[in-house]
């Protein structure tokens, strides 16, 4: 029986090359124009294409926020956005935050409450906590715990995180 489609090759053929596309990114303010794998995630051109390594990979499905990055002023977690679908959008990473060497509200809020220990979440912490205040649902720490929950901190530092967040809105 001839199995078809398994991925085994025809000895002497080489892999077929991957589908590139060029295009111009706006992260933080300034294009940056490349070619890239069309499969690439967002996460992977900021991080090992452009230098952007604030977002992080935690989990590379989706399900813990460490890669959240925003785009027109909505999170996404990067892991899962390709990046040539966000050509021409106005992207955000941790890096972008902070004016002229002044933290980002949020940045400056996570410092005082301690909202933080290993860092490893932190960007997507604080990149999530912006939108969440943005879209109106940091009216209760039973919004915050519910909005954010798609940002897990491993080390345990929610209820510091919490604190920030309802800080900023106070502010705000």
């Amino acid at each position: 029986m001839k199995q078809v489609g398994t991925g085994a090759r025809v000895s002497g053929q080489s892999p077929p090359e991957p589908p590139y596309v060029d295009i111009t990114l706006n992260v933080n303010g300034s294009p940056y124009t490349l070619r890239v794998d069309a499969r690439v995630t967002l996460l992977d051109v900021l991080r090992d294409h452009l230098g952007f390594t604030g977002a992080k990979k935690g989990c590379d499905q989706g399900a813990c926020g460490a890669c959240t990055v925003m785009v027109d002023g909505k999170r996404v977690v990067s892991c899962l956005a390709l990046a040539a679908q966000y050509e021409g959008r106005a992207i955000t990473t941790i890096e972008g935050l902070s004016t002229d060497g002044e933290l980002h509200p949020m940045q400056a809020a996570f410092a005082r409450n301690d909202a933080f220990q290993c860092g490893y979440c932190t960007p997507g912490q604080i990149m999530s906590a912006i939108c969440l205040i943005a879209e109106g649902r940091a009216e209760s720490d039973e919004d915050i715990r519910e909005f954010m929950s798609g940002n897990i901190c491993r080390c345990g530092a929610y209820p510091n995180i919490r604190a920030a967040i309802r800080e900023v809105t106070a502010e705000n």
